[in-house]
């Protein structure tokens, strides 16, 4: 009777392996990790982050953009760099290696720079060196590299370089127009003679350029306005 019983009662299912489903590349989480530096995760306006250098080299639209490049690679890089190691690093020695592999690649950088782009890097002069020490670099890799994937890390560090970017190049874009009347160095309002007579354009009208947008105290105002404008629009942003 036993027999019977076994051989009529249903047998459960057994399941050995449970095929994991793998991530698309470009997810909605992943997408986040692009978009949100760009407005509710802004390294500049809502993480604060890397203002010394919007203060410094955003008198001229060239040099930002540059800079703003240099950044990018650095940080992107770096992030791919520590991701791969992070479960070989020690954690009582990651600051001085994720150091070095940002050292590493500024110098790089640097040498780039000078062979390609000889006058803008003479303009930058220290600044590309002092990427080492930006608070966005140094942040990601401790607050992501360290704990995610290589492609999480890359889509992280381009994230948040392009949002450092777009900052970067809005402060220097108002800062040139506006403080020299120029854009790239070239004469966009017009060409500003000795006198009114051999002005053109908005020069021939009157118009003066702005030289407090030459001074880096401006370009903090310009930053909080940005910051104040960011908020007006995404109250979320508003701390309690």
């Amino acid at each position: 009777m036993e027999n019977k019983e076994n051989k009529n009662s249903k047998k459960a299912p057994v399941v050995l392996f449970v095929a994991k489903e793998k991530e698309p590349l470009f997810s909605k989480q992943n997408r986040k990790l692009l978009s949100d530096p760009l407005d509710d995760d802004n390294p500049i306006t809502v993480q604060v982050l890397g203002i010394c250098s919007a203060l410094a080299i955003t008198v001229q639209l060239e040099p930002a953009v540059v800079m703003a490049m240099a950044v990018m690679a650095v940080v992107t890089f770096s992030n791919l760099i520590v991701s791969l190691l992070r479960n070989l690093i020690p954690n009582r020695i990651r600051i001085i290696v994720q150091l070095v592999i940002v050292a590493a690649l500024v110098i790089l950088v640097d040498q780039v720079l000078k062979a390609f782009a000889y006058d803008v890097s003479k303009q930058l002069s220290v600044f590309v060196g002092l990427i080492i020490t930006n608070c966005i670099v140094m942040g990601r890799l401790e607050a992501f590299a360290l704990g995610n994937g290589p492609w999480k890390s890359v889509l992280d560090g381009i994230g948040n370089s392009v949002g450092y970017a777009v900052i970067l190049i809005i402060v220097a874009f108002f800062r040139e127009l506006l403080g020299s009347g120029k854009l790239f160095g070239i004469e966009v309002l017009g060409h500003k003679g000795v006198t009114m007579a051999e002005s053109t354009r908005l020069y021939a009208l009157g118009y003066e350029n702005n030289g407090l947008m030459l001074l880096s105290p401006m370009a903090l105002i310009l930053v909080g306005i940005i910051i104040w404008a960011q908020r007006a629009r995404n109250r979320k942003l508003i701390e309690n």
